[in-house]
């Protein structure tokens, strides 16, 4: 059976549902040219402020040991707007991806007016046309003494009622959203958004989960310097809280409103259970920050394995097609654990990497000790006289 990934998103074919995420290695033409070369079925680049800025102090990103999350207080450091839509930037990034791999550009501004400033060199850029969409980040603080531009609605509100103006003379346009926790939340987001169709054609849900805190109990500090240790949190520890805003996303939203997912995933299966709560593509970030490019290739490759053992031929067969809960499905589920269960070893819990580490090293050593005992029975048995 042959299985199509392909998909769109706020109108653009996408040749495969997967895609990576804007922020790790995503901030030169170095970086996005290899995401061009690999199966991502689109090229994000970082998120861009108007002028050059190098971020926070160093260190600002720490990765669990077990990668089962990972901290960043970068300080959004990036090269500018105008070197992202520099046809010598373009050029470098997309010269050995496919003809028709899109190339997205991302906006963090300080301010509405940097946002706008962006959006009016987009709009008169010769390269503007070799800009498929624009992703606008409102899961940032925009105001000083305002909180993030999505948790407020009414900013929110206002800020695409002045982007709207411009239209006309942009590509499509997708926003990125924070999480969100309360259903509250969640309807009053959508109705913005829902007035602002026109607008706004996908959105990218979530952001990192902020103010999160990783302490190092050896030295009883911060495990990054940046912003006292308060970091926006990422990887496999958002994921479910991924899903939840997927779902109720796009339950709420228009259904010409895309919803891309992105949190935590790493793997086929992640992005399966993406589709299923109503995602119509999906993001990589921690795991392409981690892993570098070569996880779009394995990823797309392992959705393809699980859609045609669950004979799904293309995305829409998945998209938004989550079931209720039901004691069958739960059974059947036991039993898919239980198939899988001779083949694990007989430790119930994956070793963590410090624990590999040490009998990686016991391995060592008990090897070395070894070759030390047949050295000494060899040379032992040369001085016995023989018989």
């Amino acid at each position: 059976m042959v299985v199509e990934l392909a998909t769109t998103v706020a109108g653009i074919l996408l040749k495969t549902c997967v895609y990576n995420a804007s922020g790790p290695r995503s901030g030169t033409s170095t970086a996005l040219s290899k995401v061009a070369q690999s199966a991502s079925g689109a090229v994000l680049a970082k998120s861009a402020t108007v002028q050059k800025q190098s971020g926070n102090p160093q260190p600002r990103t720490w990765h669990h040991p077990d990668y089962i999350a990972s901290f960043n207080s970068e300080g959004l450091p990036n090269n500018g707007i105008d070197y992202y839509i520099d046809a010598t930037t373009i050029d470098d990034a997309m010269k050995d991806a496919d003809d028709d791999k899109p190339y997205f550009v991302s906006l963090s501004g300080k301010s509405l007016h940097d946002n706008m400033e962006m959006l009016h060199k987009i709009a008169s850029a010769p390269t503007k046309n070799r800009i498929s969409a624009i992703e606008l980040n409102l899961a940032c603080p925009n105001v000083i003494g305002k909180p993030i531009i999505a948790y407020d609605v009414d900013q929110m509100d206002s800020i695409l009622e002045q982007v709207s103006q411009l239209t006309d003379s942009l590509p499509p346009l997708g926003v990125k959203l924070p999480p969100y926790l309360d259903f509250q939340h969640f309807q009053q987001a959508a109705s913005v958004l829902n007035r602002h169709k026109r607008l706004v054609k996908y959105v990218a849900s979530i952001n990192t989960l902020g103010n999160a805190l990783a302490v190092d109990v050896v030295s009883e500090a911060p495990c990054i310097s940046s912003n006292s240790g308060f970091a926006g949190l990422s990887g496999p520890a958002v994921h479910y809280t991924a899903l939840a805003n997927v779902r109720k996303l796009r339950e709420l939203l228009d259904e010409d409103i895309d919803v891309v997912g992105v949190g935590g995933v790493r793997s086929g299966k992640d992005v399966f259970a993406m589709l299923l709560a109503g995602a119509t593509a999906v993001q990589v970030g921690t795991c392409h920050w981690i892993e570098g490019p070569s996880c779009f290739d394995r990823i797309v490759d392992e959705l393809r394995v699980l859609m045609e053992e669950k004979g799904c031929r293309r995305i829409e067969d998945v998209k938004g097609k989550l079931k209720a809960w039901s004691k069958e499905g739960a059974a059947k589920s036991r039993q898919a654990l239980l198939s899988v269960e001779p083949a694990k070893t007989n430790s119930a819990v994956p070793l963590s990497s410090s624990e590999l580490q040490f009998w990686k090293v016991l391995s060592a050593i008990l090897i070395a000790v070894l070759a030390i005992i047949c050295t000494l029975d060899k040379q032992l048995g040369q001085l016995l006289p023989e018989e």
